[in-house]
């Protein structure tokens, strides 16, 4: 069943969507407009490449040109799906990622008759991605297990997804793969990025586990962002240290930055907390007015935490077109490279 899928999708690719026509600039547009309003996926176009890939679609189609038949024997004959410096699982997998067949993805990197195919960590990522987007949480965790199954490697994105499924999960289950994840990690003397420590701090407070999350804490290495001040102050609310989050409050109001650099903001989530966690006590009063204060100066704002954490980052700045990288004749082949977008 799923070499007839990809059989279908190879015949969208290849053959029923002409550059200009109009199917095809229905798909365009009704996507564009879908990935730029959507909030909740975790990778940034520099990963995800849709943009290019719709680009290079025709310069694609003339690369793998052929029969169906032709294309599913040469996965049989070749076991690194590697044609030069292509493969064709990321290139699969982003137009799942353009048609919106996220099922369709994760179906057929799961499906046992598909093993091999799918061997990089790129065709993961993007479609764990695309169920993140739509809620399918479950499904990006059954993805992921699978993933580990068949050993591929999991990268920086692989790990900031993993840590966002199991925060959005957020199960007593969710806690014990995340908390497990992390452990592995760890022994293995790997570094993990800020965003996927910024969930492993988030998801211990969600389970109530201060200590966790005050320990996964400690570990990121730079905690100049605006969401790692949120998640400080929210653990020292949680762990009842009025005093030290009054302080951290304090501070921003007195900060001296230049006009032109943005003062240090709360969400009003986070400042509830510490108010709430105020009461009765002789900081109140001092709290009240620190929170009025903030309120005063605009240094609180209206997103939550979980809007914080479920960003998509802003990615590298692309080069214009037509600076490409000094190797352009591939290493192994000798052949021509013509995307970054083929080789991932």
């Amino acid at each position: 069943m799923a070499l007839g899928r990809i059989g279908g999708c190879i015949r969208i690719l290849l053959h029923d969507c002409p550059s200009k026509g109009l199917l095809c600039g229905r798909i365009q547009s009704d996507c564009m407009a879908c990935r730029v309003g959507a909030k909740r996926h975790l990778l940034s176009e520099d990963v995800v490449k849709l943009q290019e890939f719709q680009q290079r679609k025709q310069a694609v189609a003339h690369q793998v040109s052929g029969s169906k038949s032709r294309l599913l024997k040469y996965h049989e004959d070749n076991s690194n799906v590697a044609f030069g410096e292509f493969k064709f699982g990321p290139l699969f997998m982003r137009l799942c990622y353009e048609l919106g067949l996220e099922e369709m993805a994760a179906a057929t990197l799961t499906d046992k008759d598909m093993r091999g195919f799918f061997s990089d960590s790129t065709s993961f990522n993007i479609a764990i991605d695309m169920l993140f987007m739509k809620g399918l949480y479950e499904s990006s965790l059954d993805v992921l297990r699978d993933m580990k199954n068949q050993g591929v490697p999991f990268n920086k994105d692989t790990f900031t997804l993993a840590t966002g499924t199991c925060y959005k999960l957020n199960t007593p289950e969710s806690y014990r793969i995340c908390t497990a994840l992390i452990e592995e990690e760890q022994t293995k003397g790997h570094i993990m990025p800020r965003h996927a420590y910024c969930f492993t701090v988030a998801l211990p407070l969600r389970q109530n586990d201060v200590e966790r999350a005050q320990s996964m804490f400690c570990q990121i290495m730079s905690t100049d962002s605006r969401i790692c001040q949120y998640l400080k102050v929210l653990i020292l609310a949680m762990a009842g240290a009025v005093k030290e989050s009054l302080s951290v409050l304090t501070l921003a109001l007195g900060s001296s930055s230049p006009a032109f650099i943005k003062k240090p903001e709360f969400t009003q989530e986070v400042v509830n907390l510490v108010r709430l966690r105020s009461e009765d006590s002789p900081l109140m009063a001092r709290v009240e007015q620190a929170v009025s204060h903030l309120q005063q100066a605009g240094q609180v704002n209206q997103r939550n935490v979980d809007e914080m954490l479920c960003h998509t980052p802003m990615g590298k700045k692309r080069m214009p077109m037509g600076i490409m990288d000094e190797r352009r004749i591939s290493r192994r082949t000798l052949r021509p490279l013509q995307s970054t977008l083929l080789s991932e």
